[in-house]
């Protein structure tokens, strides 16, 4: 990976390398025991501070340095970059095509839902009124007694 300037690092170590050091400074700052002893809280957010900008400033140097890589092959191998482009666009219309249908299928549930709302709505009023309208319903649903052979 492209090293940064002299002095800052290991020459030995790479981008990745440097970046997971940082990250790992960052939580061991975090959970030093300094912060169990109560020490100085300004001398601690100090500390803190300065370990979470140098992750920042590798993880910048590590996007850089994947956007130059991307910018190289960009340059030497346009047909990857579109081949690229295209599988993306095949994956996001697959993911909104079953978003779609996942609302389709919500959307079928209410429409469902309210068809069936709208038939108990309606049944009452089909229904005889008077003192004997429940009796004469019940009864025609009783199935008629099958005749003995």
């Amino acid at each position: 990976l492209i090293p940064p300037p002299a002095g800052l690092r290991n020459p030995n170590n790479t981008l990745v390398d440097e970046l997971e050091a940082s990250f790992e400074a960052c939580f061991a700052s975090l959970v030093s025991q300094d912060y169990v002893n109560g020490t100085d809280q300004e001398e601690i957010r100090t500390g803190v501070d300065q370990c979470i900008q140098k992750f920042l400033d590798v993880a910048r140097q590590t996007e850089c340095f994947f956007l130059q890589k991307r910018l190289q092959l960009s340059v030497q191998k346009p047909e990857q970059v579109i081949k690229e482009d295209v599988s993306e666009l095949r994956n996001e219309l697959q993911r909104k095509e079953a978003l779609i249908q996942k609302h389709l299928g919500k959307l079928r549930h209410w429409q469902q839902v309210l068809e069936d709302i709208s038939v108990q709505h309606k049944k009452p009023a089909e229904i005889p009124q008077g003192p004997l309208a429940y009796l004469e319903q019940a009864s025609a649903n009783i199935p008629a007694p099958m005749k003995q052979t």
